[in-house]
């Protein structure tokens, strides 16, 4: 499993504990974040923004130094083998959760991806399934929430981890048992694996870190809504949407072919008002 828009990817006793920092925290000043001009989806702003702040402060001084040196350091072909590996971990913990969502054909890919790569892309490090066209389709526990009816709930910046929900948090001790890296012994190894998972994924966002820097003139505002855009897509993304896009309140859009709702009828003397569009 790969954190979503990860800001430092830890071992899960720090990812537990940051996770249940952050919720007692935002209970906690709950009361003084709210406001009249608050957005709704965000009621915690100003506690999130500090917590970004910190993260921040923790990626320029560590994660993204190291990050950046092992990008030049390490060969291409090296690093795409190592990102491809954790993938194919990822892939494993998505297959359980398409099922989980009924969503048969993602989970037969998802399954045959592992298979494939794993027994002949030489434990994964090779993507052999992609080139066979084999989809990948990245699933978590708090997609199944989401496909299940469990509201996403007001959104959160957790320490190290970044941009998440109420609903994605709860979900996180359920990935964090899905993660086949917490599997491999001896800890020491294990520990090797999560700083290593977490150095190549910051390595791999080093570009869009500098385009969002460059772009955005509300860098948390810009992330924020980047963040619930795409959980929503991801949810909502299923064959009974025909791939349509949600809309901005989280609501998958109309199928294609729904029939537009009829124009008003005219007022005496007036001339009948245009289909709505």
């Amino acid at each position: 499993m790969t954190s979503r828009f990860p800001v430092f990817a830890a071992g899960p006793a720090t990812r537990r504990a940051a996770a249940t920092l952050c919720l007692g925290t935002a209970l906690a000043v709950s009361g003084c974040a709210s406001g009249p001009n608050a957005n709704p989806r965000d009621p915690f702003e100003p506690f999130n923004r500090n917590v970004m702040q910190f993260n921040e402060g923790v990626d320029a001084m560590v994660l993204k130094p190291v990050a950046t040196v092992y990008k030049k350091a390490t060969p291409p072909l090296v690093r795409t083998g190592i990102s491809n590996f954790f993938g194919n971990l990822g892939d494993a913990w998505s297959f359980v959760n398409s099922l989980l969502q009924f969503k048969l054909q993602n989970a037969a890919e998802n399954f045959m991806r592992v298979n494939v790569n794993t027994f002949i892309g030489l434990g994964g490090i090779l993507d052999v399934a992609s080139e066979f066209n084999i989809e990948r389709h990245k699933e978590d526990f708090g997609q199944t929430l989401g496909r299940w009816g469990v509201p996403a709930g007001p959104y959160l910046v957790l320490p190290l981890l970044g941009p998440s929900t109420l609903r994605d948090t709860a979900a996180l001790p359920i990935d964090f048992k899905g993660d086949l890296v917490r599997k491999v012994t001896p800890a020491a190894d294990r520990d090797s694996l999560y700083v290593l998972r977490a150095v190549d994924g910051r390595s791999n966002l080093l570009r869009l870190g500098s385009v969002i820097d460059e772009a955005a003139l509300d860098k948390y505002s810009f992330t924020r809504d980047a963040y619930l855009q795409k959980r929503s897509a991801d949810i909502f993304e299923s064959k009974d949407t025909d791939g349509a896009e949600p809309t901005a309140d989280g609501e998958p859009a109309p199928k294609p072919g729904t029939p537009r709702p009829e124009a008003a009828p005219a007022a005496p003397g007036q001339p009948a008002s245009a289909p709505a569009r």
